[in-house]
């Protein structure tokens, strides 16, 4: 029988994470454990108030499973009792790390994958002034591919100042739905400019049709607009890529899927992630394979991270070890 614990955590953040929505200073992430007496699987996934989820929500929905995990409810029955979103992912991540533990063989090898490679990921560089960005791309000029966080008014002067900062790293941008038609066009001159290899999300879910009718000289990459399989026929004509999250999509089991989905598309992808420790991460990083951009740099950000963690060389990310999950 399947008992299950699930706990809320706070995680501190190096300095301030600013985005087109706000800063904060601590990431509130919730964990779910389920246990056979013998092994034992973990999952965390960050609620996320932009698609309407508490902490204590999340917590709730996950804690009304448990009568259900414990009559043998397992990944495939998910779906039917909880939507796409973070409560599922949590329980989803922590059902693969206990089917592994429970196998002795590592959840890629369960998902019929490749073993994850050692990948460089991402390095977030928080909204603020053209003045306070350009000083942290200095600092983070070493890294070879730094995401640039974007907000509306002033944006061209934004990324023109982290490429002075970082001239040599590569760059992606990511607008938060934060732009509109009327800036589209300086805001894309701009990130040609500095030699923008992708755009995520520039204008709001909902009200981007206005993509289907421009030239796109910078590939853009559906964020807020895409979280699970069943909205990829949404994206036509609009997106040439998708960031996969394990929070949006509702665990590893539908973003597996939603990869081979949007790559029989043509669609490029991005995995992605919300500001959590190396056990949201660590799931995430079986996607490596099938991804053209890494965005798992929820650790760097944080003042600390868990006991084991993911190893990281500069932003170079090396695949979970057992301890940590799957």
């Amino acid at each position: 029988m399947i008992r299950l614990a699930t706990a809320i955590e706070p995680w501190p953040i190096a300095g301030r994470f600013t985005i087109s929505r706000g800063s904060r200073t601590e990431a509130v992430v919730v964990t779910a454990e389920v246990t056979d007496g013998t092994a034992t699987g973990r999952g965390e996934c960050v609620p996320y108030a932009r698609y309407g989820e508490t902490v204590e929500g999340v917590r709730a929905a996950i804690d009304r499973q448990a009568e259900a995990l414990a009559a043998g409810l397992d990944r495939a029955g998910l779906a039917a009792c909880l939507p796409a979103g973070a409560a599922r992912n949590a329980l989803d991540c922590a059902l693969w790390d206990l089917e592994a533990k429970r196998a002795s063989r590592p959840a890629f090898a369960l998902a019929g994958i490749p073993a994850p490679a050692p990948v460089t990921t991402c390095y977030t560089l928080s909204l603020g002034s053209p003045e306070e960005m350009a000083a942290a791309a200095h600092v983070a000029a070493a890294r070879p591919l730094l995401k640039v966080k974007l907000g509306g008014a002033g944006d061209p002067e934004r990324i023109a100042a982290v490429r002075r900062g970082a001239p040599d790293s590569r760059l992606v941008v990511d607008a938060n739905e934060a732009w509109s038609p009327e800036t589209m066009a300086a805001n894309l001159a701009a990130c040609v400019a500095a030699g923008v290899e992708l755009i995520e999300q520039p204008l709001p879910a909902g009200d981007d049709a206005l993509l289907a009718s421009i030239a796109r000289p910078i590939p853009i990459c559906a964020d807020e607009s895409l979280h699970d399989r069943a909205g990829l026929d949404a994206l036509a004509d609009r997106y040439d890529a998708i960031n996969i999250k394990l929070d949006k999509a509702g665990g590893l089991t539908e973003a597996l899927l939603l990869a081979q989905a949007a790559k029989a598309r043509g669609l490029s992808i991005m995995v992605g992630c919300m500001l959590g420790t190396s056990l949201a991460m660590a799931p995430a990083m079986l996607l490596s394979g099938f991804a053209d951009f890494v965005d798992l740099d929820g650790p760097l950000l944080l003042a600390r991270d868990r006991e084991p963690g993911l190893r990281f060389e500069g932003s170079l990310v090396h695949p979970p070890e057992p301890a940590l999950w799957g």
